[in-house]
């Protein structure tokens, strides 16, 4: 064993600054069912996690300290759910972790928890017979392997022993776990650690911690019946059974923190170097003060994470989204461009570059284009978009033009000769078509056993919008290169485009833009991808026509969450996000608000008018909303979705990529307004 880093001295890191992103008090954790109601997350850089609430009490299935892909591309799976924790002193065992259980709650840690804060990472505290205790959890960045430490200050600390059991669910996050006979509960001994594999198909966790005097007691348990209320919630079983192994018993001392490591790749060898190592990378990144920018900044990173062969990636969301090509594109430039990362923009698509195929790119990614899902018509679109703003920000022209033109022109060629699939191809006038009547082509893509709930079959606007801006851009590629002909060729199936666009969807007497046309039918309802025809640099639209659609959409889609799915008015609204899967899904496009759109809510404003700080200041407070809910259900986050009617509760996830993006890349448009710059 290496030997470890010594401690440092209570005074010296006392002086040291500590960034704190937020902090809640006794007062704010003193009401179970809100402290529970606000959830962390910890994430690791290569698509695991650790989640849970600010009292430490999991409430979902997805909840867990060590939630990572158990095989190259694969799901991920709940390893350790938490730790049972006791604090043993000269006046008896104090029990300061917390969970539910059918008809209670036990034990009640949260009665002694003093605090909780985000320094970057969850720190708890609580207040055990006179001793303070504190718990910090972080995940090792490039690793699947979460780091607990425990430190203990006050007086009469002699004989002060922590017993922690660590609490094994080994199951999909999808999934629940019950007591069975298929578990293998063979223990292994390691130097200061031991290791299990209770399922020969899943990776073993070992735990190793930083005590060298500590006893492992052998005899495993079940904790039978654990309550996942949210689960219940949406609808869903909510109760499961985890399996714990062993108690470790660690003597805990002030000025001398146990840190407890739990992996399922290699042990963690020195897991106190370990985390002072992360501590201080993570510390050295922010301010002692950060702002609600830098918190947001710091919160895109969780997104994204490079997979098994080292390809960097997005996660459209946590606790339960994977890698999906339309979230990663319609996210990238805000997680990327508007923190100037140019260089990891373009890893991002060129690793796309390689599932292109016949034009698509995967709405869901698998490890190869084999194993990735082809039924997404706007991943592609989204990624061209993606490609134009990385260029705009200053990104290689040699990479432009050497490797993204001939992908978006495959993707143009694709789609225009209808061999891309999915409905895809062009109308006689020149729009894009794609779907089928059983086949959703947009983001709206919620279905129930009835089929598409929201059906978009056909020419979609926001569709269009965006292949017209891919034509322009591919015409303008062609005519840097030098090849007049293929720009000749594009720039004409753009002019004809725009004509078709401006015949069929605009509404000159209703100021608006059809959300759908087909051969001989117009579906007027009124819904956000017309803002977002309105907020491209290359819109058929004119400045007054980009107005138009802003004050039709702020009249009737904008709240202070975003833009409702579908204006209240319509006889299909659906004024709450509730209930078990189909009534979610009935509702998730139906008047549902989603943050992201707001990002281009701003940009369309910006684009109807001249850029200005005054309209810039008259825009940046719609975003104040938003900020408020980094400290609300998913800290530093920004929930997936909330209610079209008020309160506005949040729903779905509640760390979702493309709000977070959203969020950002609209202060950068804002700062650039107020600089006089579109």
């Amino acid at each position: 064993m290496p030997t470890p880093t010594p401690t440092p001295t209570p005074s010296k890191a006392r002086t040291e600054p500590t960034p704190t992103l937020l902090r809640f008090t006794t007062a704010d954790l003193s009401d179970l069912d809100a402290a529970t109601s606000r959830e962390w997350i910890e994430t690791d850089g290569r698509g695991g996690y650790a989640a849970s609430t600010i009292v430490a009490c999991p409430t979902r299935r997805h909840h867990g300290w060590l939630v990572a892909p158990a095989q190259a591309g694969g799901k991920r799976h709940v390893f350790v759910t938490r730790f049972d924790e006791v604090l043993a002193t000269k006046d008896g065992e104090h029990a300061f972790s917390c969970a539910r259980w059918p008809g209670t709650v036990a034990p009640r840690g949260d009665r002694l928890q003093t605090g909780f804060e985000q320094s970057p990472f969850p720190v708890f505290t609580y207040a055990i017979g006179g001793l303070t205790v504190r718990r910090e959890i972080l995940m090792l960045r490039g690793r699947h392997a979460v780091l607990v430490r425990y430190s203990l200050v006050g007086g009469g600390s002699a004989g002060v022993e922590l017993r922690v059991r660590p609490l094994l669910a080994c199951r999909d996050a999808d999934a629940l776990t019950f007591e069975n006979a298929d578990l293998d509960a063979t223990l292994h001994k390691l130097t200061d650690g031991v290791k299990v594999q209770p399922y020969a198909g899943l990776p073993a966790v070992t735990l190793t911690w930083s005590a060298g005097t500590a006893q492992v007691e052998r005899g495993a348990t079940w904790y039978r019946g654990a309550q996942y209320p949210v689960d219940v919630a949406r609808g869903y079983d909510g109760a499961e059974d985890n399996w714990s192994p062993c108690r470790l018993r660690l003597p805990l001392r002030e000025g001398a923190p146990v840190v407890i490591a739990a992996s399922i790749d290699e042990a963690v060898l020195d897991p106190r170097r370990a985390f002072a190592d992360e501590e201080k990378r993570r510390r050295a990144t922010l301010s002692a003060a950060p702002t609600p920018r830098e918190r947001v900044a710091l919160a895109a990173d969780d997104f994204l994470y490079r997979t098994v062969g080292q390809r960097l990636a997005v996660c459209a969301g946590f606790p339960w989204f994977g890698e999906w090509g339309r979230d990663t594109f319609v996210a990238l430039p805000g997680l990327t461009l508007a923190r100037g990362q140019l260089d990891a923009c373009a890893e991002v698509l060129s690793g796309a570059v390689k599932f292109l195929r016949r034009g698509l790119l995967p709405n869901i990614y698998g490890a190869t284009q084999q194993q990735s899902h082809y039924d997404s018509v706007d991943a592609a679109l989204w990624f061209s978009r993606a490609v134009f703003l990385w260029a705009e920000a200053g990104g290689k022209r040699e990479q432009l033009l050497g490797e993204f033109l001939p992908a978006l022109t495959q993707i143009v060629d694709g789609y225009a000769d209808g061999s891309a699939g999915l409905g895809i191809g062009l109308t006689k006038d020149g729009l894009l078509h794609a779907g089928a009547p059983d086949l959703n082509p947009t983001w709206m893509d919620a279905r129930t056993p009835a089929g598409p709930v929201t059906p978009r079959h056909g020419c979609a606007v926001e569709l269009n919008a965006l292949w017209y801006a891919l034509l322009v851009g591919v015409a303008d590629l062609w005519l840097a290169k030098k090849d007049k002909e293929r720009a000749k060729r594009y720039g004409d199936l753009a002019k004809r485009h725009k004509q078709a666009f401006i015949a069929r969807f605009w509404q000159d007497k209703a100021g608006y833009l059809a959300d759908v046309v087909n051969e001989g039918s117009v579906d007027l309802s009124v819904r956000p991808n017309m803002v977002i025809a309105a907020a491209l640099a290359q819109s058929p639209l004119s400045k007054a026509q980009r107005q138009a659609v802003v004050d039709k959409a702020r009249a009737e889609l904008l709240t202070k969450k975003g833009l409702r799915t579908l204006a209240p008015k319509d006889k299909a609204y659906v004024r709450r996000y509730e209930g078990g899967p189909l009534a979610r899904d009935a509702a998730y496009h139906q008047g549902t608000v989603w943050p992201w759109l707001l990002g281009f809510f701003i940009e369309a404003s910006l684009r109807a008018q001249a850029p200005t700080k005054k309209l810039a200041a008259e825009l940046r407070p719609l975003l104040d909303p938003l900020t408020a809910e980094l400290d609300g259900t998913g800290l530093q986050h920004i929930s997936e979705v909330f209610d079209g009617d008020t309160p506005q509760r949040p729903g779905g996830t509640f760390a979702q990529a493309w709000n977070t993006a959203e969020w950002l890349r609209a202060q950068r448009l804002l700062d650039e307004a107020e600089k006089g710059r579109a």
